[in-house]
Parts: C-alpha cells; sequence; structure tokens
C-alpha cells in the first residue's frame, strides 16, 4: 500500500490485497495449521530462516493482514495482534522486561493495566515507579533506575481523559536510554499517530473504537522501528544476544527494525499463546473499515454532549479535553486538533450514590463493562473496573469517586442528551 495514501483510504485498502481471481473480501484462514511438501521446508520455518506458516498459535494469515493494516495506519514497521488489549501490554512490556527489571508507569493509565504491571508483573520480580503524567521532566527524570527498561503511558488515559505530553516524555525516556510505549486505544490512529511525536511502540485494545461494535476483545502492537536496541547492548540482551531456544538467533542482526515485534511473535506467543481467533480478525477488519467515519462522529457528539453538562445546574463537573478551558485543552489542539475521543467523565452534586442513581435511570445508555463502540454506553469506575482500588489509590489514577464514564456512542446526538436530561429528574 502505497504510503501516499491518506488514512481514509488505508482504512479499506490496507492489508489484504487480493491477485487476480482471488476473493475480493480478506478470507478467514480457520487452520490451526498449515502443509507442506518436504520435512527440509518445515525445519526452515522453526529456524526462522525461511518465512512462512506452520501453526496458527504463531502466525495466521488472516491475523497477520489485520495486524499490516493496523501498522500502516500508525505508520509503523511491524505489528501483532493478540487475543486482548490486555495481552498486548503485558507482551509489549514483557518483551523487553524479565525478573530484576523496573519499568517508569503513568499513573493515570487504565485500571486492568495498572493492576498488570503493579500486581501480577511485581510477582514476576519486574518493579515499578509510578509517576503522574503532568509532573514536570526533573520529577519524571528521578523516577528512572539503572534497571529501567521502559516508560508505559496512554495517548488518553482511561477514565481519567489525562492527553500526554508525547514530546516531554519522549525527551525524558530516550534520554535514561529506554523506550517510550504508548497505549493509543482511546484516540486511535484517526486522531493521533504517536509515532510522529517521537514514541517508539504503540498498543491497542482492538476491543474499543477499531472493532467498534463490541463484538471481539483484542489487542494490537505496533512498532515504529525506530529504537536502537543495539545501541544499548547489555540492556536489551533478550534482542540484541543469541536466543538458545531458536539455535542463537539474534533478533537485531536478523531482523533489523522488525526485531522487537519478530521476538514477541516467535518467542512470547510461542510460549504463552495469546493468539486472536482468525474469525475475530476478520470482524476486526470489517470495523477498522468505517473507523475514519466513526471517529469523527464520536468526537462531534462527544463535544455536544459535554457542553450541554457543562450547563446542567445537577452537574458538578465535566472532563473532556475538546472543551475549552480544560486543564488538557491546549495539549488536545497540538497532538490532536481533529478530536480526542468519544469518551467523557464528569460527576453530580450529591457525590457517589447519586451518580450510581442516575445511571440506574438511563435508558438509551447501557450500563455495560466496555467503552468507544458505536452505542453509548456507562460506566461507574469506583464500582467496577476500579473497585480494586481504595479511594487514596483512585485520586492517584485520576478517579473521583464520583466519576462517571460515560462512551457517546453514533447515535442522534439529542436522543443522548434528552435520555440524559430524563435520568437526572430521578436525583
Amino acid at each position: 500500500m502505497s504510503k501516499e495514501y491518506s488514512i481514509e483510504t488505508k482504512c479499506i485498502q490496507s492489508g489484504w490485497h487480493p491477485k487476480n481471481g482471488e476473493s475480493r473480501v480478506l478470507p478467514i484462514y480457520q487452520s490451526t495449521t498449515y502443509k507442506y511438501e518436504t520435512s527440509d521446508e518445515m525445519g526452515k520455518l522453526f529456524d526462522l530462516e525461511k518465512e512462512g506458516y506452520f501453526y496458527t498459535r504463531l502466525q495466521n494469515p488472516t491475523n497477520d493482514t489485520v495486524a499490516e493494516k493496523i501498522c500502516e495506519l500508525e505508520g509503523g514497521v511491524a505489528a501483532m495482534l493478540t487475543s486482548s488489549g490486555q495481552a498486548a501490554n503485558y507482551y509489549a512490556v514483557f518483551n523487553i522486561c524479565e525478573a530484576g527489571d523496573h519499568v517508569v508507569l503513568s499513573s493515570t493509565i487504565y485500571g486492568g493495566t495498572f493492576n498488570l504491571l503493579t500486581v501480577t508483573m511485581k510477582k514476576m520480580g519486574i518493579e515499578c515507579t509510578i509517576v503522574d503524567p503532568d509532573s514536570d521532566e526533573e520529577t519524571l527524570n528521578k523516577a528512572f533506575q539503572e534497571n529501567t527498561k521502559c516508560v508505559i503511558a496512554e495517548s488518553i488515559a482511561n477514565p481519567a481523559l489525562v492527553v500526554l505530553d508525547f514530546e516531554k516524555f519522549v525527551k525524558v525516556a530516550h534520554a535514561h536510554g529506554v523506550p517510550l510505549i504508548v497505549d493509543n486505544t482511546f484516540a486511535t490512529p484517526i486522531n493521533c499517530r504517536p509515532f510522529e511525536y517521537g514514541v517508539d511502540i504503540i498498543t491497542h485494545s482492538t476491543t474499543k473504537y477499531m472493532d467498534g461494535h463490541a463484538m471481539c476483545v483484542g489487542g494490537a502492537i505496533v512498532d515504529s522501528g525506530n529504537f536502537d536496541w543495539a545501541k544499548y547492548g547489555e540492556k536489551f540482551h533478550g534482542l540484541t544476544t543469541p536466543d538458545e531456544s531458536y539455535h542463537g538467533v539474534i533478533y537485531t542482526e536478523r531482523f533489523g527494525k522488525k526485531a522487537y515485534i519478530t521476538k514477541a511473535t516467535v518467542q512470547l506467543m510461542r510460549d504463552l499463546g495469546s493468539i486472536p481467533s482468525p474469525m475475530n480478525s476478520f470482524l476486526l477488519n470489517i470495523g477498522l473499515e468505517t473507523l475514519h467515519l466513526r471517529v469523527p462522529r464520536h468526537c462531534e457528539n462527544a463535544l455536544k454532549v459535554a457542553k450541554w453538562l457543562e450547563k446542567n445546574e445537577k452537574v458538578a463537573w465535566v472532563n473532556y479535553p475538546g472543551l475549552k478551558g480544560n486543564k488538557y485543552y491546549e495539549l488536545a489542539q497540538k497532538y490532536m486538533p481533529n478530536g480526542t475521543c468519544g469518551v467523557i467523565s464528569f460527576g453530580l452534586k450529591g457525590g457517589r450514590d447519586v451518580s450510581v442513581s442516575f445511571m440506574d435511570h438511563l435508558k438509551l445508555a447501557a450500563i455495560v463493562t466496555h467503552v468507544a463502540d458505536a452505542r453509548t454506553c456507562v460506566l461507574h469506575p469506583a464500582s467496577h473496573t476500579h473497585r480494586q482500588m481504595n479511594d487514596e489509590q483512585l485520586i492517584e489514577a485520576g478517579v473521583q469517586p464520583d466519576l462517571i464514564r460515560f462512551s457517546v456512542g453514533i447515535e442522534n446526538a439529542e436522543d443522548i442528551i434528552t435520555d440524559i436530561e430524563q435520568a437526572l429528574t430521578y436525583i
């Protein structure tokens, strides 16, 4: 696919390029394995001397085609799909970290990712230092240690809606010789392309806007190809020294700019197996074809709803980066001038109990453990996704106890507002 094509065209045309007489629509390769004529051909695949498919746990043509599309949308050099966004973040970090290593983690990152890094991966011997994404460079610099291997944050934090200052974080991470990993789920490549600001690795929960219809759980990792792993030698020895489980292959020497994704595929996916099903990837591809149409509508509707909420006397506060006067408005204009996302957070006068009561009276908006699809939905993080945190931890994560996460869909905006209005009459 030509790099000259617009992102709208890439949503439709990237990935699958049928040859003469082949299926116009991406085929579903619903097969666990692949046939070869000779034992030697199969052996070369296992030695990484030849490209090809031999077992879907490592690679599958449907999955790889959709990964290629996401890679082109983000402007990367290589990408892989995973079974969930959580798996994508885990693989992205674990691909370069091991017991005894250290990670710098944004405090406002999604609660599930926060728990993954601070609880589960801590049990694996990987420690974290948590930083406020609004900290100045001097404060951020103090979080780094000799064994720090990466920094991880979100382009737009879920649900705190903090907009990351990419250039600040890139400068600090690179000064310490480590990559910056950014979860770009909420902004999507339609509104933000982090690689253009120096970010090294991007992750996605494709479950959200990319799928767009709440049909399939999935994740993706995209590598910019720009971080020089070899420059830091022993620090990233998993990439720069022989892998004895693959006959001593050195990923940076054999695969160049694709070293990081190749290792994640042939080593982590081989051993941990968090693959998407080909059917789910097929459905994800359908969602990607309309991503460029849906995201602007989400943002348009969200801005209308946020402005209406700002004027309502029962609303205590509204947080949406697209609102003038919002703390992150200027950063959003700098990095995401065409819009941020369709998610709003707000609180009601009366606090936590009132917020819960309001949600129970919504009719169009559904209470679901999900966000960022075509249908308007709502969640109370303190009671749901972040309920493992105490009030102090909630505040540190940018989640007030009364915070309502309202994901504005692509229905008629006035209908969404009417639903909110009628629910407010009960409080």
